[in-house]
């Protein structure tokens, strides 16, 4: 069981403490929205940007309005405040509603924020495998929120690819080209390039994918974000991903092709940790 602390009802609170009602329209029709910060090694890179992110969602869910992003941020800071330096945290802001019927009622709202530890991954990587499962298309679900009701799918794409022996999944969009991996953006190197799925609605733009876009241009390199194919990833020198969990992390295999960390992913990965560092 992890430990940490929950941050409801304006005090905090056991990590697993209860918070829905066996009525509450957050569980029962999924008025739910989350979302996902990091604290390792003394830093919380982007957490602003975050906070903010949950703010969005909430408004796209129609779940009323909760505490503002500065707000929410200054309550994360707390929690992180009640672990030593070095712990590896998760920091989960949390919004939906008590009541509603199908729509949710946005005068109940209610809002929640979790930070307890979780370690990073191995560097070493991971196997991933392609889904048949899709990302859904904006005018199909909520793609433009962290919802809790688009990770059921994802959730499918992972127990599917696992059952070949794989550790994630990548996902295609509704045209069958390439979005992202279930839980992460999704990043491939070709030729000294790197290449990402273009943003069309179908998968979120992750902020540590915007960041490490921004950091590899900085830095001289190119990076195309376009179409990406099936095809594209079984001829790639490297696959990477970016994303709250593991950060910065490489694919070792795909579809049974052994593939080594590149210079493309170490670049992205060092200069990330950097950032970190430095405006973390």
């Amino acid at each position: 069981m992890a430990t940490g602390y929950t941050f409801v009802d304006g005090n905090w609170q056991d990590f697993n403490a209860p918070l829905f009602s066996s009525n509450c329209h957050g569980v029962w029709l999924s008025s739910f929205i989350f979302d996902g910060a990091r604290a390792f090694e003394g830093v919380a890179p982007d957490l602003d940007r975050h906070c903010q992110r949950a703010v969005h969602s909430a408004n796209s869910m129609g779940l009323g309005t909760p505490p503002d992003a500065k707000r929410i941020e200054e309550i994360a800071r707390e929690g992180i405040a009640k672990f030593g330096r070095d712990a590896e945290l998760y920091i989960r802001p949390m919004v939906w509603t008590d009541g509603g019927h199908v729509a949710p009622d946005p005068d109940t709202i209610r809002f929640a924020l979790s930070v307890y530890e979780m370690p990073l991954p191995s560097e070493a990587g991971f196997k991933a495998g392609l889904s048949t499962r899709r990302r859904p298309a904006p005018d199909m679900a909520p793609t433009d929120a962290k919802a809790a009701c688009l990770y059921p799918n994802a959730g499918r794409a992972i127990a599917e690819v696992r059952e070949r022996g794989f550790d994630n999944a990548v996902m295609l969009d509704p045209m069958g080209n390439v979005a992202e991996f279930a839980t992460a953006n999704l990043f491939m190197a070709k030729d000294g390039k790197a290449f990402t799925p273009a943003v069309n609605g179908c998968f979120l733009n992750g902020i540590t994918r915007q960041r490490v876009i921004k950091l590899l241009r900085e830095n001289g390199m190119e990076v195309i974000e376009g179409r990406v194919t099936p095809e594209d990833l079984l001829a790639a020198d490297e696959i990477f991903n970016t994303g709250n969990y593991g950060k910065v992390m490489p694919v070792v295999n795909y579809e049974n092709r052994e593939l080594q960390p590149g210079p493309v992913y170490r670049m992205a990965r060092e200069l990330y940790w950097e950032f970190s560092h430095k405006h973390g």
